[in-house]
């Protein structure tokens, strides 16, 4: 299996233990995209992140598209809005392999006061292989609570 790194790629230091189980990921700006850029996040698939098939697992795929969705609502806003999954739709179209570069494309369909939609594509090569959309609902950032003295 190839670890090689597309150029323009960066590691992502970003989310949780579970994501990082799951990694490494990483992201680039398509600086073709827009003022800012499009937000790309991408992986290698492993043979961890295969099922019985021998291909990549559904839940593998649909984690990535809701990662993808998540992280670039959340990074749309300075600072960066904490969001929650409300909804999520996905749809398979066809398998990815040990080996393959999958990467998550995702567009910012509406920006809300109280939630956002958001649509993602993940391809790998020239082919799509699943699309999904989504629902965040807009969080209120967490605000430390003041330790007491002592």
């Amino acid at each position: 299996m190839s670890a090689d790194i597309p150029e323009g790629f960066k590691l992502l230091k970003r989310g949780g233990g579970f994501l990082s189980s799951l990694g490494p990921w990483y992201y680039c700006i398509d600086e073709s995209k827009g003022e800012k850029g499009q937000l790309i996040l991408a992986i290698r698939v492993e043979d961890r992140h295969t099922n019985i098939r021998h291909i990549a697992h559904g839940g593998f795929l649909v984690t990535m598209v809701d990662t993808a969705l998540g992280i670039v609502v959340s990074s749309s806003r300075e600072p960066a809005q904490p969001i929650v999954t409300v909804s999520l739709t996905t749809n398979f179209i066809t398998s990815a392999e040990p080996g393959d570069w999958v990467e998550a494309h995702v567009v910012i369909d509406r920006m809300g006061g109280r939630l956002a939609y958001a649509s993602c594509t993940l391809r790998t090569h020239d082919r799509t292989i699943m699309t999904g959309s989504g629902v965040f609902a807009l969080m209120k950032p967490v605000v430390p609570k003041e330790q007491p003295d002592g």
